[in-house]
């Protein structure tokens, strides 16, 4: 399968710079780098290894780190941030918008996050503070304060003239926003609204008012939704008393959905959405070892409820034959239940009202599955062991597991979410754990009582 362009192009730099370096050719490394814009550079840094890491951060331009900073992932930015000073961290993001500023500054200690705010002028200050004030999975931490506002009473005409007097509109300015004299949110003015009205009209006149702003402590992932659900570009957003604080855009709804993606398929490892591809070892190592510790914890457990019934093993090998293929059967089930779950979680689908109807669906997905499954296997093993009772056991602890495995994929989610732990980084323990020790009583069990 080809790769893509960009994971061509990133090698081939890879390979360039590798090779420059080992000569000496660092003037056209730098050049390259030069030519690179700033997210490309930053997937370069984050492809390569850490000695390289800091040849290249080293050979950027001063002028452009800031904007490269802001597209590297949390681990290097605190890197290569805490080798620069305050005066030298206000340079570098001299000219971001503040949102990326924000971004970037809390990576920082407190006291040199400080240090940097008290080196910035009042108005940029006070922008910052705005934003640091929420914390970054909210609306607010997430807002640029950069926004045109009108008041309604003036005419389109006065509106386009107040445009004009602007170098350059913010970013993705799709809208312009409709405040009263106390800066309170009144509604939303489509910049094509302003191109093809009369321009005798006023803004009351066209403005749409059906539109509800974004609470500046609505949790990220809601807001990702209302985008996704409403097809916004941007969309305001407010504090308790409905003043204006800033708008979200869709680039950075756009970094939200990817952070999700990122951290629902790490968490199942237990590892964190930012985890870095080429991290040092020691640091890799530290990072994994707890997880590894709870997997082994989980393990024992299963091992110690095996070892409930080393006797029946003893007088009927097969049964170590058979054993591991229950648990097993039961992980993938109650697997596939828990991922939808926990998407229909996060996509809000689920709630109470709904909860119970899933629950038994589940449970006859799983009793449907169980009895299909428990008759292949229990002809399975009384042809292989030529034992028909072995045969009934493994199928009545099949049709037991996938029956339990469904059960508890289903109510995880659900059950930690309310006690506020992420399912997606505990449920896949949780869930091998209860597939193996019920899988395995249930096959044990059932033979220490038959045999």
């Amino acid at each position: 399968m080809a790769l893509p362009a960009k994971k061509l192009r990133t090698q081939s730099y890879l390979h360039q710079f590798t090779e420059a370096l080992e000569t000496g050719g660092l003037l056209d490394v730098r050049r390259q780098l030069d030519s690179l814009p700033p997210a490309d550079v930053a997937h370069l840094i984050e492809s390569s290894p850490p000695r390289m890491r800091d040849v290249i951060w080293d050979l950027i331009e001063v002028e452009r780190e800031g904007e490269i900073l802001q597209y590297l992932s949390d681990d290097l930015q605190v890197q290569f941030l805490s080798q620069m000073d305050a005066e030298e961290v206000v340079s570098v993001t001299e000219g971001l918008d503040a949102d990326d500023i924000a971004d970037v500054l809390q990576q920082l200690p407190d006291r040199v996050l400080r240090q940097v705010l008290d080196s910035m002028d009042a108005q940029d200050r006070h922008r910052l503070e705005t934003v640091l004030s929420y914390p970054e999975d909210t609306a607010g931490g997430l807002m640029n304060p950069d926004a045109v506002t009108v008041r309604p009473r003036i005419t389109l005409d006065a509106v386009l003239r107040y445009l004009r007097r602007h170098e350059a509109l913010p970013d993705m300015t799709d809208a312009i926003i409709v405040v009263n004299r106390d800066d309170q949110f009144v509604g939303l003015l489509p910049v094509a609204k302003v191109l093809v009205s009369d321009p005798n009209l006023t803004v009351r006149d066209v403005m749409q008012t059906d539109i509800e702003p974004i609470p500046a402590t609505m949790p990220a992932p809601e807001v990702a939704k209302l985008f996704e659900r409403r097809d916004w570009v941007s969309a305001p957003v407010v504090n308790e008393a409905g003043r204006l604080l800033g708008r979200i855009t869709i680039d950075d709804v756009v970094d939200v959905i990817i952070e999700q993606a990122d951290h629902n398929v790490m968490s199942r490892a237990g590892l964190s959405e930012d985890a870095d591809t080429f991290a040092p070892v020691w640091r890799a190592a530290t990072k994994r070892a707890p997880w590894l510790g709870i997997n082994l914890l989980t393990t024992f457990i299963a091992a110690g409820v095996i070892g409930l019934f080393a006797d029946t093993i003893e007088q009927v090998v097969a049964l170590a034959v058979l054993m591991p293929i229950i648990p097993s059967m039961g992980g993938v089930a109650g697997s596939q239940t828990l991922t939808l779950v926990i998407r229909g979680v996060a996509l809000g689908h689920i709630g109470g009202a709904n909860v119970r109807w899933l629950l038994g669906r589940e449970v006859l997905v799983g009793l449907i599955n169980g009895l299909f499954w428990a008759v292949a296997v229990a002809l399975v093993a009384t042809f292989w062991f030529n034992d028909p009772t072995l045969g009934v056991i493994a199928g009545a602890a099949m049709v037991f597991n996938l029956l339990a495995a469904p059960f508890a994929g289903a109510m995880l989610p659900i059950v930690l979410r309310a006690m506020r732990i992420d399912p997606a980084l505990a449920g896949t323990v949780i869930l091998t754990t209860v597939t193996d020790v019920v899988g395995f009583v249930a096959f044990l069990g059932l033979a220490t009582w038959v045999y």
